[in-house]
């Protein structure tokens, strides 16, 4: 069983392609908001270094968000044509998890904070357990010091990860002592190891099932929200 991972949400562009093997083909690169124009070469790109052709592909997998509405759109769309030109089933999986995913064998909490702009982030908590990670608070979408709260009230050892946790770094250690580092973008390796583990399950849905965890309504709802609340 062949896994297809796509990963949009934030400014990296990562593709992957693995199995029970684990993964045999990984592209990423990181070029700013340029996801459309890059996603397919880098499909095709990593289907020929890893010597597959499209067709071979069971599962597709994608990330789900939260991130960049526009990133995540594309991922997600190009996610679906796939499948359904394929007629194969798809996996979600947020972008905390697979932050966290990356960390799991700290010995701390594990807080994916992931740059939200507008001044905010998109944050969860996990824990290392047996196999892996186990989320312990519910994705959240706010300011850094709302973050900071969160941490103060669990009073826990802590590592924060994700390009919110690089650029707000000096706030979050000011508000509450904890180490940053790890990743800063989502990778569609664990991306595809993660749905690997659920595709033998057979947990999977439809194409038409997938729906992105956006946490925030798109800037244009909110802008449009905030000129009808003006009128």
């Amino acid at each position: 069983m062949l896994i297809l991972g796509i990963e949009t949400a934030t400014e990296r562009v990562s593709v992957a392609i693995g199995g029970h093997e684990g993964v045999i083909g990984l592209f990423e690169i990181t070029k700013g908001r340029r996801h459309a124009e890059t996603l397919v070469p880098a499909i095709q790109f990593t289907c020929q270094q890893a010597g597959i052709e499209l067709d071979e592909i069971s599962v597709v997998a994608v990330d789900i968000g939260p991130g960049l509405f526009t990133g995540m759109r594309v991922g997600l769309a190009s996610g679906k044509a796939i499948a359904q030109a394929l007629r194969i089933p798809m996996i979600g999986i947020s972008s905390l998890d697979l932050l966290a995913f990356s960390s799991r064998h700290a010995d701390k909490v594990v807080v994916p904070v992931i740059d939200a702009r507008k001044g905010e982030v998109f944050y969860a908590m996990y824990r290392q357990v047996p196999g892996g990670i186990q989320q312990i608070a519910d994705p959240a979408v706010g300011p850094v010091d709302e973050l900071v709260a969160d941490l103060m009230a669990r009073n826990q050892d802590v590592l924060c990860v994700g390009d919110g946790a690089r650029r707000y770094r000096d706030e979050i250690i000011e508000g509450y002592h904890c180490e940053v580092g790890g990743d800063d973008h989502p990778s569609a390796s664990p991306l595809v190891q993660l749905a690997h583990a659920r595709a033998l399950r057979e947990d999977w849905v439809n194409a038409r099932e997938i729906e992105p965890m956006y946490l925030r309504a798109p800037d244009a709802v909110i802008n449009w929200a905030t000129r009808a609340s003006r009128g």
